[in-house]
């Protein structure tokens, strides 16, 4: 923890940090990159950094450990750090570059803030960095230990779900199982030579042997195009080989027979689908409510097949919302038009919920259930990409 000293100069600092932390991590990756350009072409994600969300995760998420470290008696924040190390865990991140990045960040600070950065500041400000960093290597070491590092794949088929939605299903040359809920990591080499790495959920039961993929092509509206999505899309055909990661991601299936509710809107379904895949698999009979939100049925991503899965479970319901509902849908069973709304759901006392999707869609979800009595400890949750809602905590 840190030591008194620190913690006060911490404290004291903190709102001065804090509304200058996007300014730092601005300069912070426009300082590491211009020295260290293959960090940008070979490991960050280059649409986040044009797009700014990943400067805005990397400041919500030290402005968070700065504050559970000095306001709540020094309890780390677990989930995120959790979240963190399997991000980074999949992208391969090594414990020298954590040196990489204090260089750059510290002299970001001290860019910014100029004469505010006395000796006691920097040295406080040194623990909290170096509390973090230590705490992210330990659950990073634990991570690679345990996975089978990187490994080829060759894809054996390919689907096209929707005109914006493709399907793969990739044996790997080194199987290893996976819990239903993780993610692998997929590496492409693209026409300018840098090789961009992005996450994508496994979309079925370890049961299965084969894993699949389910990519979402994203789009420019006003924002970078999808480097990784579009290649995949455009070129990957089944007998192509592809290098994927281990599995990694910690919004697992909880494990027990305890209540169930599984929340998810657009391609976010894909976690879910691995969860009651492997569910269905195992004849399970536990208690699972099953939210969906899209914009039409014919843009939800594996509709029938989500249908199917909770069919097959006995203790299962299926709910959806689409915002745009042709008539001919509106007869069915537990379907209504709108935003998902969980104020009249039968909800199972001790129910955990999984929540994946775009923010705003979850952030709604949470605090329906909030008001409903699930306490927060038992809503666990699932970001594509950078974590934003620490930022906006």
């Amino acid at each position: 923890m840190l030591s008194p000293e620190s913690a006060a100069t911490v404290r004291a600092t903190l709102p001065v940090i804090a509304a200058a932390i996007q300014d730092i991590t601005a300069r912070f990756y426009d300082t590491m990159f211009a020295d260290n350009p293959e960090l940008l072409r070979d490991l960050f994600n280059r649409g986040n950094q044009a797009n700014g969300e990943q400067r805005v995760a990397l400041a919500g998420s030290i402005a968070a450990f700065a504050t559970a470290l000095v306001q709540r008696s020094g309890e780390l924040p677990g989930t995120m750090l959790s979240r963190i190390a399997n991000k980074h865990a999949s992208l391969g991140v090594t414990e020298e570059q954590y040196a990489v990045v204090h260089k750059y960040l510290f002299g970001a600070i001290g860019e910014v803030l100029g004469d505010a950065v006395t000796p006691e500041v920097a040295q406080a400000w040194d623990e909290v960095y170096w509390l973090m960093a230590e705490t992210l290597i330990g659950l990073e070491r634990d991570l690679y230990r345990e996975s089978g590092g990187w490994t080829r794949a060759t894809v054996v088929e390919r689907r096209d779900e929707t005109p914006d939605v493709v399907s793969f299903l990739l044996r790997p040359d080194t199987p290893a199982s996976f819990r239903p809920g993780q993610y692998v990591s997929v590496q492409v080499t693209l026409p300018d030579g840098a090789r961009q790495i992005r996450q994508y959920s496994l979309s079925n039961a370890p049961e299965r042997g084969d894993r699949r993929i389910t990519v979402k092509r994203v789009r420019g509206e006003g924002a970078p195009e999808g480097e990784v999505s579009a290649w995949l899309h455009e070129h990957v055909r089944p007998g192509d080989v592809l290098a994927v990661s281990a599995p990694f991601g910690d919004l697992t299936l909880p494990e027990g027979d305890g209540p169930l509710l599984l929340a998810s809107a657009g391609i976010g379904v894909t976690p879910v689908l691995s969860m009651l895949d492997h569910l269905a698999a195992t004849g399970s009979d536990r208690r699972v409510v099953v939210v969906h939100a899209d914009r039409s049925p014919d843009a939800h991503v594996h509709r029938e097949e989500l249908a199917d899965l909770v069919a097959a479970l006995p203790g299962a319901t299926l709910h959806r919302w689409y915002e745009d509902l042709p008539a001919g849908h509106a007869g069915e069973p537990a379907v209504a038009a709108g935003l998902a709304d969980l104020s009249a759901i039968d909800l199972p006392e001790g129910v955990v919920a999984c929540l994946c999707g775009p923010l705003p869609f979850m952030r709604a979800v949470r605090a329906q259930l909030v008001e409903r009595g699930v306490p927060a400890s038992g809503i666990h949750y699932e970001v594509f990409g950078p974590d934003l809602w620490i930022a906006a905590a």
